[in-house]
């Protein structure tokens, strides 16, 4: 299939207005594929030729102007429109389509729990051309008006409010102007909890078999959704630009959530069926509030071109934390960024593979859809978190409302948004986009402590090229002892710095970027070091903690600080954690990158010692009740570090842990998945769980468990299963890759290592870019971290024909690979010595 390029958009863009899509679906002619009628009004500024895009399974029949084109004419994805005269045209086209199994197009579901049949678009990128015909770029916005043929008991939900016209027929209201990409139908017999909020519709929605998991939750989840509306309103001059909003919780999603205007499209993971922590329930709330950002960020003002979706994604996840922490019960989730998304952002931006958060250079549409990463997200709230303190929160708001205004149901660019920020301050904003938002690269900020007299300055010494506004912490140790850390004061920053500053008596800890408002990689001097290694519990707020614990993170992953060291920290401090997110993120990273990459397998038992140790300190501390979500935190580490299998074999066999929690199904199959690495299960058992829970996670579960199991048949199977079938959908796909490596069966798997690259090169080519990151993500041989592994996956990036996608994930991948492996050679270097 072609891929649209900027310079065809730019020309189809200067020759087509379109100005009305009438789309009409069959979802009623089988489970295979379903009919899409599209009739496109549009108008010709001059003669020219053009295109049209459509991926169909058949295309019936086509017109332009009521006279035939030939259907065979249609050549990779593209229908010609040759000889067009300046003027009016109309468009039809009659055409069979394919359901999808990969989360990408029209996505159908049957849930294993009942039988019932779901399906829903996801048209992200060029993902309308599965679905139905168009002009496919973000600057050829147009008015839909959609129907569609449901079966009898079916419930049609879409961008507008939809009304069920009789024969199974449901008709949307027609949307204001949109983009192609934003378009969605969800339709099934959905379980629905409605209300009103503001004279608009709100609705949330789920499959039957959640239904009771979602009544649970309702009530948080539609406060939030109205506490956030609300904020919005304060916040945007801009009133909420469409005529209800629903939320859909849908099946085998591939990414978090996606921001349809009038129809938000969310992963049913978040409707939660087992035990969460409050954090876990805290990212559902920012999910929430950072998709309706995008009802003003992206669906009112859309990216022109797809260089720009840093506008769309920079300014949702900073305004889903912002506002998060500004209209819920959720004050903290800035710490949760700091331990998770922050490190996303760093990871990304330090690969071969980075770009600017604004980059010039996206060329197509795949090379587009590689930039949904780290640094679009991450790296870019980061940038607009330290612009709003630049400027000043008033200014921003002034800036942001003047770009509403000013393109409202349009097309902006980066200079469109710079020029709107301008307007509303004397500060140079060009300056600050071009350090900011057109470079790449994480600088590095360092404390450099100079005696004056009998007191001291403080200097913020900068590897790397941006400017930076920050607070500095000085931190004493309390006199009364027991390990606590004291805040003498903050003081604010701006790096370069024009003078030293002034800081009295030296402090204990001198801490850069407290509060988290830049980006930037922390190191320590030495007397600060000395004190985090220490007294890093002692610290007060968590948010300064999670500060820390990502510049020690850095410190590892960069070689400079040794993985034992960054354990034995652990080991001291974690066990005194009171923060959620912070508990999360730092067992996360010493379980999954220092157990199971960083360190060698010679050192590994030791390192999973350490964590279950340090995860029964915490089972002990919270064993009166009152920190569930740090004690669920703890089972679930406790479980997947678990060297031997008595203890955890002994829990499912009961259905508790001692004390507490018992186990619901997403503890039943981790325990199941971490027995069937140890060889302490079998098919049997795997099974007769599943027949216990034979729900989609559930199916998920068990295609972990059987690729976990250490037996050259089950990983033949599983193999078979990803790389020689296309039967798997994209949730089987990455469930049975999750299970099929692991550290301890390095020698059964050896074997596939090299066939790795070969097989997915084929898969990817064949089932497209959703399959292509799943098996570059999941399938990869991360645990084989060795120069063989690394030599056969450079040369594949070297010769083969790879997808877009598959070669930007094995790229990031690969990085990893060789930070691990300088990792382990850094260890042995000092052993040495």
């Amino acid at each position: 299939m072609s891929v649209l390029t900027r310079d065809e958009a730019q020309l189809r863009a200067q020759l087509l207005d379109v100005h009305h899509y009438t789309v009409d679906l069959d979802l009623t002619t089988g489970a295979e594929t379903f009919d899409s009628r599209t009739a496109i009004r549009f108008t010709a500024r001059s003669d020219g030729d053009t295109f049209v895009e459509l991926k169909p399974a058949e295309l019936r029949s086509v017109t332009l102007d009521g006279q035939p084109l030939d259907p065979e004419s249609l050549c990779e994805g593209r229908l010609p429109l040759k000889n067009l005269t300046a003027g009016a045209h109309e468009l039809r086209l009659d055409a069979v389509m394919r359901y999808s199994r990969t989360g990408e197009g029209m996505h159908r579901f049957t849930d294993p729990s009942d039988g019932e049949t779901y399906v829903y678009t996801q048209m992200f990128m060029d993902d309308v051309q599965r679905v139905f015909a168009a002009f496919d770029q973000p600057d050829l916005k147009a008015v839909f008006e959609v129907s569609v043929k449901a079966p009898e008991g079916w419930t049609v939900l879409a961008n507008g409010i939809t009304e069920h016209r009789g024969d199974g027929v449901w008709r949307a209201a027609p949307t204001p102007p949109v983009s192609t990409y934003l378009v969605a139908v969800a339709a099934g017999p959905w379980h629905s909890v409605r209300t009103e909020h503001r004279g608009l519709p709100f609705g949330i929605h789920c499959r039957r078999s959640l239904a009771p998991h979602l009544d649970a939750d309702a009530e948080e989840i539609l406060d939030i959704t109205r506490a956030c509306f609300d904020r919005y309103h304060e916040k945007f001059e801009e009133p909420y630009p469409f005529d209800s909003y629903d939320q859909a919780f849908v099946p085998e999603f591939n990414a978090g959530a996606m921001e349809n205007p009038g129809l938000v499209t969310f992963r049913d993971d978040f409707v939660y069926r087992s035990a969460v922590t409050d954090t876990e329930r805290q990212t559902r709330a920012m999910v929430i509030a950072h998709e309706m950002a995008h009802m003003w960020f992206g669906d009112l003002v859309t990216l022109k071109w797809w260089d720009d979706i840093w506008l769309n994604e920079s300014f949702a996840e900073y305004m889903g934390y912002q506002t998060t922490a500004e209209a819920t019960r959720f004050t903290d989730p800035w710490t949760e960024f700091g331990v998770t998304r922050k490190a996303w952002g760093y990871d990304a931006d330090q690969r071969p593979t980075t770009h600017p958060v604004a980059p010039e250079n996206v060329d197509d549409t795949a090379s587009a859809l590689l930039n949904f990463d780290g640094i679009s997200y991450a790296k870019g709230a980061s940038a607009l978190r330290q612009l709003a303190a630049w400027l000043g929160e008033k200014d921003f708001l002034a800036g942001i409302n003047t770009h509403f205004k000013r393109h409202r149901f349009g097309n902006a660019t980066l200079a469109d948004f710079i020029d709107s920020l301008a307007s509303a301050t004397d500060r140079d904003v060009p300056a600050w986009a071009d350090s900011w938002l057109r470079t790449t690269g994480v600088d590095t900020l360092t404390p450099a402590i100079a005696p004056a007299g009998s007191t001291c300055t403080l200097t913020a010494d900068r590897t790397g090229s941006r400017p930076h506004r920050l607070s500095a912490g000085l931190y004493d140790h309390d006199v009364a002892g027991e390990g606590r850390l004291v805040l003498r004061e903050r003081i604010d920053l701006d790096v370069p710095q024009a003078a030293p500053q002034p800081i009295g008596k030296r402090p204990a800890l001198i801490l850069l970027n407290d509060g988290d408002i830049t980006y930037a990689k922390l190191r320590f001097d030495a007397t600060s070091f000395e004190t985090v290694r220490t007294a890093l519990s002692g610290l007060p707020d968590p948010l300064t903690r999670a500060v820390v614990w990502n510049a020690l993170r850095d410190a590892v992953r960069d070689g400079e600080l040794p993985p034992a060291a960054y354990l034995e920290t652990a080991r001291a401090h974690l066990p005194h954690e009171t923060d959620l997110a912070v508990a999360q993120g730092v067992l996360a990273f010493a379980a999954g990158q220092l157990a199971d990459q960083y360190l060698t397998p010679e050192d590994r038992p030791a390192a999973l010692a350490t964590l279950t140790s340090l995860c029964r300190d915490l089972l002990r501390r919270t064993e009166d009740g009152d920190h569930p979500g740090l004690r669920l935190i703890a089972v679930r580490h406790l479980i997947s570090v678990a060297a031997h299998p008595e203890t955890i074999a002994a829990w499912l066999a009961d259905g508790t842990v001692p004390g507490g929690p018992e186990l619901d199904p997403e503890l039943r199959w981790r325990i199941l998945a971490r027995l069937a690495v140890l060889g302490a299960t079998d098919e049997d058992t795997i099974a007769a769980e599943l027949a216990h829970d034979p729900s989609a996670t559930g199916q998920e579960g068990a295609a972990r468990c059987r690729a976990a199991l250490p037996d050259p048949a089950a990983k033949r199977t599983a193999w078979e299963a990803m790389f020689a079938g296309d039967d798997l959908s994209n949730y089987l796909f990455t469930a049975t890759a999750q299970g099929f490596w692991q550290p301890e069966q390095a020698e059964l798997v050896r074997e596939y290592v090299p066939r790795f690259y070969a097989d997915a090169v084929a898969v990817a080519a064949r089932r497209g870019p959703a399959i292509a990151v799943a098996a570059g993500r999941w399938a990869f041989p991360a645990h084989a971290v060795d120069t063989e592994n690394l030599a056969l996956g450079e040369a594949c990036l070297r010769d083969a024909d790879l997808t877009p996608a598959l070669r930007r994930t094995l790229a990031d991948r690969l990085d990893d690979l060789s930070r691990a492996l300088n990792v382990r050679d850094g260890q042995r270097t000092e052993e040495g010595e």
